[in-house]
């Protein structure tokens, strides 16, 4: 049998329908439960779309339906936890499928795990990311730059991570992101003032991934 830290694994899933996502992670759920594959890291991007969590607020997502339309975006109502966020090209999307049973059944940990995989992949950029205070994610300054939503159900966890590498930022214009009224949004591209290919930023989020699930 091959041991937590051998079994952790990444699989690049493309550029992918949200749909296709969300059956992608219910299908890894069910083979972890199982105990056939180990703690898994699916990387993907999406087609633009607005994802409303379980917590989410309908009104916080600002464009009518003629501007959704006009500008090709989906709006999807989804299981995990949290509020209104986007996904699109340039944006790396991580869904993380793993045993909480091995990981002493702590969500709050869960998380925080997320977040360092996302403050070590900033830092490998020359990006000083850091948490904020009553809030999840990872921010460079006072912009988000990397949002957690997860869900948990028989401590198989789905859902995860989206780190903003080098994506249009407009569409957080149109929705109250994350619930947050007082904080801004931005990209590593952004932060650097530079373009910044996903390919990079996907192998240290692999190589984090296994550090930190791993360990």
């Amino acid at each position: 049998m091959l041991s937590d830290a051998q079994s952790i694994c990444s699989v690049q899933l493309g550029l992918i329908a949200y749909r296709a996502g969300l059956e992608a992670q219910a299908a890894y759920a069910e083979r972890r439960l199982r105990g056939e594959i180990g703690d898994t890291l699916l990387l993907c991007e999406h087609p633009p779309v607005f994802t409303l969590g379980t917590n989410a607020d309908p009104d916080h997502v600002l464009a009518d339906d003629a501007e959704l339309v006009q500008r090709g975006i989906e709006v999807h109502r989804t299981d995990r936890g949290g509020e209104v966020t986007w996904h699109g090209p340039g944006q790396q999307v991580g869904y993380v499928i793993a045993d909480l049973r091995r990981r002493g059944r702590d969500v709050h940990r869960f998380c925080r795990d997320l977040e360092e995989i996302l403050l070590r992949t900033l830092d490998d950029f020359g990006l000083q990311g850091e948490r904020e205070e009553g809030r999840s994610g990872a921010w460079i300054g006072r912009h988000k730059v990397g949002a957690l939503g997860v869900r948990v159900r028989r401590w198989i966890t789905t859902h995860g991570f989206c780190l903003n590498v080098d994506c249009d930022l407009s569409p957080y214009d149109r929705i109250i992101p994350c619930g947050i009224f007082d904080c801004g949004v931005t990209s590593m591209s952004h932060a650097l003032r530079r373009p910044i290919a996903l390919e990079p930023v996907r192998a240290r989020l692999c190589a984090h991934f296994a550090e930190v699930f791993g360990g």
